[in-house]
């Protein structure tokens, strides 16, 4: 099975940041992964619930903790009080099996069990805190395999106020789904 691949281009103010590429683990988390890889491509349209475009295109990374993780995908609302699923609302968990072990993991936000929507936040390092005794507290669903060093950690230094918002807008200026590259197949040889 062929993980997907989406990409995030971000902005700190005005300034280009760079492309953050992560690869989803949909074999653990189909429903999760395909609800991220839809509000990457913006292909369902506009929510029935908020009538605002189901998309993370123009939305902002509104929480960042350092050495913890940076949040965004709260495209209805930008305060980390918002945001949607593809399915409606929010969606129960999947795998909370995984462990957050390492950095560039990519998890969903949510506000308890079964609250899953569009919010995610990228880790900056392991979480055991958030691992739990038997199940963890967050869907692991992906990791960042392209722009960890050069840019995630940008995105991490930007100051932030007291209750942990960016102080500059960090944004989603771009985002879709990679597609990989198909090798030519070698033309028929011809026999005589």
């Amino acid at each position: 099975m062929v993980r997907p691949r989406v990409f995030f281009d971000f902005a700190i103010g005005t300034e280009h940041a760079g492309r953050v590429i992560f690869e989803l683990f949909a074999e653990y988390a189909p429903k999760t992964t395909e609800n991220f890889r839809a509000l990457c491509t913006g292909e369902k349209g506009l929510s029935a619930i908020s009538q605002r475009p189901l998309y993370y295109k123009n939305s902002i990374i509104h929480r960042s903790i350092s050495d913890f993780m940076i949040q965004g995908g709260d495209f209805t609302k930008r305060n980390g009080t918002g945001g949607e699923s593809i399915y409606g609302g929010t969606f129960p968990d999947e795998d909370l099996s995984r462990p957050l072990d390492a950095e560039g993991l990519l998890c969903m936000a949510n506000r308890g069990p079964d609250t899953n929507g569009s919010q995610f936040f990228i880790t900056l390092r392991e979480c055991p805190h958030l691992n739990g005794n038997v199940k963890g507290k967050h869907v692991v669903f992906g990791r960042v395999i392209k722009g960890y060093e050069e840019v995630v950690k940008k995105l991490a230094e930007v100051p932030a106020d007291e209750k942990d918002r960016p102080r500059v807008p960090i944004v989603i200026v771009n985002c879709g789904e990679l597609e990989l590259r198909r090798t030519a197949r070698p033309s028929a040889v011809k026999c005589k």
